[in-house]
């Protein structure tokens, strides 16, 4: 089929393909979605195919509004959700909920009974959601597995001829995808890192756990990015933890004359020779989450063989841009 790029002023059209079962790419602050009609299982079943995605992968569910949830989550998780949205939403943060029986189907939840919400903080968006009069799935725009899309053109670049339309809005704001509350647990727990905090959230409901954990190849996970391989380009990615070790990691790998990318803020970037193809991350590591991904397509797209990546402490924000970046690189370090 022919891809559409749409622009904010179409969304008719982008709620009329949905209606009609087709997929159509939509911005939010995070990252770009795949979206498709929540409550039809044989369109759901599409985004799998398209993303070639593994179909216990369980989807998130985007609405609105609050009010929407409560059409379709177990409404006895209501005053502790509440608070998580009255403080977060319409924002990055997405909260898992155990739902009312056959409120939703397998492909949306992988099987479980839980399924994942969020209020995307992007006005196209809403207005598209608004409009549909249904919640629509949103994984991340791209091939499963690689880098998630920061612009339509990446979108595009991985989907053209499989979707029939992509909602353009320019570039994400944050450019790495939402933290992931539970909630069906004893104690909510953090499952993926993002812009929201562990101290941001505890501030708003007490006590919760940060446990970032991969899942074993026969357990089903309760969120995105927890168990298959992901953001990774064609390039091995090498982390460089120490900013310091950059000029041996840099000397080492122009010896090798092969191609050899660099991903790192700008201060690393004027002392790399012009030899190595580099792309700015910006100053901090709030500057460097929204550009990692753009960074990683961007240095895949010059045939890189190797991305010496610049690492950040876990600390606040950098947790969620250590989560991205060591899931891309397979945890691979710089050695000295």
């Amino acid at each position: 089929m022919e891809t559409e790029i749409l622009k904010d002023s179409q969304i008719q059209e982008a709620v009329n393909f949905l209606a009609n079962g087709q997929l159509v790419a939509f911005p939010t602050e995070t990252v770009y979605g795949l979206g498709a009609d929540a409550t039809r299982p044989d369109i759901v079943k599409n985004v799998y195919a398209a993303k070639g995605r593994p179909s216990d992968n369980p989807l998130i569910v985007h609405v609105s509004s609050p009010e929407m949830v409560w059409q379709y989550a177990d409404n006895s998780y209501k005053p502790l959700a509440e608070k998580l949205m009255k403080s977060f939403w319409p924002g990055p943060l997405t909260i898992i909920m155990p739902i009312q029986k056959n409120a939703l189907s397998k492909e949306v939840t992988g099987g479980l009974s839980t399924a994942a919400f969020r209020m995307p903080n992007n006005k196209v968006t809403l207005d598209l959601i608004k409009k549909f009069g249904k919640p629509i799935v949103g994984p991340s725009a791209n091939t499963s597995g690689k880098p998630s899309p920061t612009l339509a053109k990446h979108v595009y670049h991985d989907l053209k001829g499989k979707i029939a339309a992509i909602v353009d809005d320019g570039p994400t704001i944050l450019g790495v995808e939402s933290t992931v509350i539970d909630l069906s647990v004893d104690v909510p727990t953090i499952l993926r890192p993002g812009m929201i905090t562990y101290d941001d959230l505890t501030k708003v409901i007490g006590n919760i756990k940060s446990d970032h954990h991969k899942v074993k190849d026969e357990e089903i996970p309760k969120a995105p990015g927890m168990k298959y391989k992901h953001y990774a380009p064609s390039a091995q990615v090498i982390i460089v933890d120490d900013t310091n070790d950059f000029p041996k990691a840099i000397s080492e790998y122009q010896d090798m004359k092969v191609p050899v990318g660099i991903l790192a803020t700008d201060e690393i970037l004027q002392e790399a020779p012009d030899s190595f193809r580099k792309f700015s991350l910006g100053e901090d590591v709030i500057s460097a989450s929204k550009h990692l991904f753009a960074g990683l397509r961007g240095l895949d797209a010059e045939k890189v063989d190797y991305i010496l990546a610049q690492g950040f402490p876990n600390a606040d924000h950098g947790d969620a841009y250590r989560n991205r970046l060591n899931k891309s690189a397979g945890q691979k370090h710089y050695e000295k």
